[in-house]
């Protein structure tokens, strides 16, 4: 069963983005290019591993739009770029950030490879796209050290329930 506030929220993006509107959202916002934020991205085993031989190319196309709106960072659906809240960046947890930009960067992998980011059959932890990005994003983070205990931590979030995090946690193969 699809939660009943993200199936709202997706569709008023959805929306938004049919009528134009989401333009107005982007007044006065930063884009710049991805390889002039994020130096040395592309010599990043797990970006590699990601596109393949294709990293320079993709990662020196791709845009990025530094934002007051939003939580984290997304990837924006209808134009590909990666959009990132600039109070994020700034104070966040540095890991967290870099396990998000894996993330993000593996949903434009699948946004270039034709498939639906935001398929509004599936809750949010269900959606093969995001069980996927997560479980690649868990590899990474196991990479790094991270214990079972701190992927957790990194994977919830305030819209997601416990139950919400014990389903996700199951299917990336994280101990809850």
């Amino acid at each position: 069963m699809v939660n009943v506030l993200e199936y709202f929220a997706f569709w008023i993006f959805r929306l938004m983005r049919i009528l134009r509107v989401h333009k107005l959202l982007h007044l006065g916002v930063k884009t710049r290019q991805f390889t002039d934020y994020f130096k040395g991205f592309e010599n990043v085993e797990a970006v590699r591993g990601i596109f393949g031989e294709e990293t320079e190319k993709v990662l020196s196309k791709l845009k990025v739009e530094f934002t007051w709106i939003g939580g984290y960072m997304f990837v924006d659906g209808t134009e590909g770029r990666l959009v990132i809240n600039s109070q994020y960046l700034s104070s966040g947890d540095k890991t967290d950030i870099y396990l998000d930009l894996i993330h993000e960067l593996f949903h434009i992998r699948q946004l270039r490879e034709g498939r639906e980011l935001f398929d509004a059959r599936y809750e949010y932890v269900e959606r093969p796209t995001e069980v996927e990005a997560y479980r690649y994003t868990v590899k990474e983070a196991r990479r790094l050290g991270l214990s079972d205990e701190r992927i957790l931590e990194y994977l919830k979030t305030e819209w997601m329930s416990t139950e919400d995090l014990k389903r996700l946690a199951k299917a990336v193969d994280v101990k809850y």
